[in-house]
C-alpha cells in the first residue's frame, strides 16, 4: 500500500511515515563516506571522492566547501543539490557579516539552512533535498562544534560522527576509539583509521579522500585549511607505519 504514497512529500503513509525523505536519506546511505571529528580546539572532516583519475583537476574540492573563514563543511549525496545549499550558506555568512560586523554563530547558520530543507517537506511539487552536511565551525559563543544535517531538516551536535556509505561501522569504530582532549594529530590519526577500515583498502590512495581541518588559536582566531593530496598521503603512511610496527611487535 505504501507506493500509493510515495510521490509526494506532503502526505503521511498509513504507518507514519513520509516516504520520499527516507527514500532521500537511502541515496545519501549509498554516497561517498565522509566522517567528521573533534579535538581540543578544532575539528577534522574528511570525505570519500568518487570522481579520480588522471583527468580529474583536483584544485576543486568535491565534497569539501567552505563557508566562511570559521565554518567548513563536508557532505554526502546529490552535488547539484549541495552546491545549491552551500551558496545559501555563504549568502547568510556574508549577510550577517555585513549586518552585524562579527561572524555568524555556527548553530545560528545550521539552524537556517535546516529550515530551508525542512520546508521542501512541507509543500506540493517539491522533494527533499538529496544531501546530509556535516557542518564544522567556531565562534565565540560555543566554541568548535560539529554538526550533522539530514534532508528531513534534523540536525545534532556531535563530538565524532559519519554520514554516508557504512556510516554505520564508522560510528562504531568512532565510538570504541574516540577520547575528549585529543590532538590534531590524533584527530586526523583516527579518521585515517575509519576511513582505511570502511572503505576498500587495497585501491584506497590519496587521490580518493579530502581532509580538511577548522582549528582555532587565541593569536589568528579560527582558520580552515583544506589539505593537499601529498598531506593526505603522509597521513596514510603513518597510519600504515603504525599498523605495520603493531603487527611486528604481535610477531
Amino acid at each position: 500500500m505504501s507506493y500509493r504514497y510515495d510521490a509526494g512529500t506532503t502526505t503521511f503513509s498509513p504507518d507514519g511515515r513520509i516516504l520520499q525523505v527516507e527514500y532521500a536519506i537511502q541515496s545519501i546511505n549509498q554516497a561517498g563516506t565522509a566522517i567528521g571529528v573533534q579535538f581540543t580546539n578544532g575539528v577534522v572532516l574528511a570525505a570519500e571522492k568518487k570522481n579520480t583519475g588522471r583527468l580529474v583537476d583536483y584544485l576543486f574540492p568535491e565534497k569539501m566547501a567552505k563557508i566562511d573563514e570559521h565554518i567548513i563543511t563536508a557532505l554526502a549525496g546529490m552535488t547539484s543539490d549541495a552546491n545549491n545549499l552551500i551558496d545559501y550558506m555563504r549568502s547568510l555568512a556574508q549577510s550577517y557579516l555585513q549586518t552585524y560586523g562579527e561572524l555568524m554563530p555556527v548553530e545560528q547558520l545550521v539552524r537556517r539552512v535546516c529550515d530551508k530543507k525542512h520546508s521542501y517537506t512541507q509543500y506540493g511539487g517539491l522533494r527533499p533535498f538529496g544531501v546530509s552536511f556535516l557542518i564544522a565551525g567556531y565562534d565565540r559563543h560555543k566554541g568548535c562544534q560539529l554538526y550533522l544535517t539530514d534532508p528531513s531538516g534534523n540536525f545534532g551536535g556531535w563530538k565524532a560522527t559519519a554520514i554516508g556509505e557504512n556510516n554505520q561501522t564508522a560510528q562504531s569504530i568512532l565510538k570504541s576509539s574516540y577520547k575528549d582532549n585529543m590532538t590534531a594529530t590524533e584527530a586526523m590519526d583516527l579518521t585515517v583509521k575509519v576511513l582505511c577500515k570502511t572503505l576498500d583498502s587495497t585501491s584506497l590512495s590519496a587521490d580518493k579522500l579530502e581532509f580538511s581541518v577548522l582549528q582555532f588559536n587565541e593569536e589568528n582566531g579560527p582558520k580552515v585549511r583544506i589539505l593537499t593530496t601529498a598531506e593526505v598521503e603522509t597521513l596514510m603512511k603513518r597510519y600504515e607505519d603504525t599498523i605495520k610496527a603493531t603487527t611486528e611487535e604481535k610477531e
